[in-house]
């Protein structure tokens, strides 16, 4: 496997080599101090270039990098809606074991570019054109404070869904309740955890991407019951993990509410886990209305 020394004087070669290439510049995680460095570390590089269509129009460019096991090229595919920005990201995962998201980014776009993420170190300036940046900081990834009414809502839609869920394990639906408990509930607790996380460090939590880092912020037992959140697909593992994240979700609640001096509301969180109860209770092969 290449090393970070071998890949960066690549990708720093292979820039210096095409005058179309203006200048190089490092994000994400390899840009971040207070990440630790591992194996499976993306290289997160942008090269601002003069013209971005001529570089699609050569698709075999990036061959030079290396032998790979699968390109990725977002803005050619038509799964998501594409927002035609102007950019061009390649997604390169190598044979080596290295991956590199590289973007290609119009010059005229640089001033908006640089102003977008903290975690952004200049590798390469030919032109001398771009101004010194501050050394990198993560704080523009740090967990944010709730207002009232953002923490209301987080509550009001927790309990909403798991309504749903109820409904669809009853019904024997798996999917459907899956889906409503992972898709819908559970973003909920993820997101009150973390406002957690940031009332205990004085919201200079970082979390990471998909809260990838939460657990560093989280006591044992509130792991260990967030880990009993993931169901199985058996309806009574559901079932268990449903009830599992509305005690978590309470708990945590309660705790972020206390500390920023908001009302929880314990009314509707009586009412929703009765129905819950209720629901859990029923035999599937009750009378339909």
């Amino acid at each position: 496997m290449r090393d970070e020394k071998e890949m960066l004087d690549l990708i720093l070669g292979t820039a210096r080599k095409d005058e179309r290439i203006r200048a190089v510049a490092l994000n994400g995680s390899r840009a971040n101090p207070n990440v630790r460095r591992d194996l499976f570390q993306d290289y997160d590089v942008v090269y601002l270039v003069t013209e971005v269509e001529p570089f699609i129009q050569e698709p075999a460019w990036v061959d030079v990098f290396g032998e790979r096991i699968i390109l990725q090229c977002p803005e050619l595919m038509h799964l998501t809606s594409r927002e035609r920005s102007g950019r061009f990201p390649y997604l390169m995962l190598f044979a080596d074991g290295n991956r590199l998201d590289l973007t290609l980014i119009p010059v005229n776009q640089t001033d908006a570019y640089l102003r977008e993420d903290k975690l952004t170190v200049i590798l390469l300036d030919k032109d001398n054109a771009l101004p010194a940046l501050p050394p990198p900081t993560d704080e523009g990834f740090r967990v944010q404070p709730p207002t009232a009414e953002l923490f209301a809502d987080c509550c009001n839609e927790f309990w909403w869904v798991s309504a749903y869920v109820a409904k669809g394990l009853w019904r024997r639906e798996m999917l459907y309740a899956q889906d409503h408990l992972n898709l819908y509930v559970r973003p909920m607790l993820t997101r009150m955890l973390e406002w957690l996380a940031g009332t205990q460090t004085e919201f200079k939590a970082v979390t990471g991407k998909n809260s990838k880092y939460l657990q560093a912020y989280l006591t044992e037992a509130d792991w260990e019951q967030l880990m009993a959140t993931y169901a199985s697909g058996q309806y009574e593992e559901v079932w268990r993990a449903l009830f599992a994240m509305t005690e978590l979700f309470r708990k945590t609640a309660r705790q972020v509410a206390g500390h920023m001096g908001f009302a929880y509301q314990e009314e509707e969180d009586r009412r929703v886990t009765a129905y819950l109860r209720h629901a859990a209770a029923m035999p599937p092969d009750a009378q339909r209305y």
